[in-house]
């Protein structure tokens, strides 16, 4: 009995790996995101729709155990109102070593992190999955449309092709875009899941490229303070080359006429 229940569990946690070997995914295009290129920002009202799709749906397995609640109101993010983070941070609950208990969250306080063991972090996922990768996904493609991490999730949300199998006990589900072609993860998304105060599109691909855009302001909150310092940096250089070329000139200036 104990045999045949170890080679079970084997098999389950193999069975991905396996899979993922067989098959590659399909080719992921680019969005254009608003915060793509040297010159991109987040959009605030983008970025607070896909809070609302982490929120509705998203959390009920998955953590962002890294991102603080009061980052929420940071320019740059979703910009909530004080008052409207401090109520948001009150649906979740921490624990609290003092208390020896759960309390309520408060926004100095982090999300919450993942509620199931198999259900990974989200920190950092727009960060670790790469779409562009390989020669085509180098230079100046990745100076312009970015590391294709958000297009990555995006498209893994609205990939699924509505097809399931069951291999080891376990549900999987088929995912045009996922390596190996199946994954445990059932669709997560439907048409009109949430409704948006501003009354966008509540499709599977207009919130999956919401929640995705959300999910790369998690990764990286400070792109558009280090996009500005980076543009601010190369005005400099460019500004300190043009005075060296010109004190070197004067500088030569007088050894050039004595060789003349």
């Amino acid at each position: 009995m104990i045999k045949a229940t170890l080679l079970s569990a084997i098999i389950a946690l193999t069975a991905p790996v396996a899979m993922a070997a067989g098959k590659k995914g399909a080719p992921i295009e680019n969005i254009d995101f608003s915060f793509d290129g040297p010159f991109g920002s987040y959009d605030v009202n983008q970025l607070q729709r896909g809070l609302q799709v982490y929120t509705e749906v998203c959390s009920a397995c998955h953590g962002l155990e890294y991102v603080p609640l009061r980052t929420l109101g940071d320019d740059g993010g979703p910009m909530l109102p004080e008052e409207q983070v401090i109520e948001y941070a009150k649906q979740w609950e921490v624990y609290d070593a003092e208390l020896d208990d759960f309390r309520e969250a408060t926004p100095v306080d982090h999300f919450p992190a993942s509620g199931l063991e198999t259900a990974p972090d989200l920190s950092l996922m727009a960060k670790k999955r790469k779409a562009f990768s390989g020669p085509y996904g180098l230079g100046i493609n990745q100076l312009l449309n970015g590391f294709g991490g958000a297009e990555y999730i995006a498209a893994l949300l609205h990939g699924y092709t509505g097809e399931e199998k069951t291999q080891a006990g376990v549900t999987l589900y088929e995912n045009k875009y996922f390596e190996g072609g199946w994954l445990s993860m059932a669709p997560p998304l439907y048409d009109e899941a949430v409704e948006y105060a501003d009354g966008h599109s509540t499709s599977v691909e207009a919130m999956s490229e919401d929640v995705a855009a959300f999910l790369m302001w998690t990764a990286e909150p400070k792109m558009g303070a280090r996009k500005q310092a980076g543009f601010a940096s190369v005005i400099f250089l460019t500004l300190l080359s043009v005075l060296l070329y010109l004190t070197n000139k004067r500088l030569w200036a007088t050894v050039k006429k004595k060789k003349a």
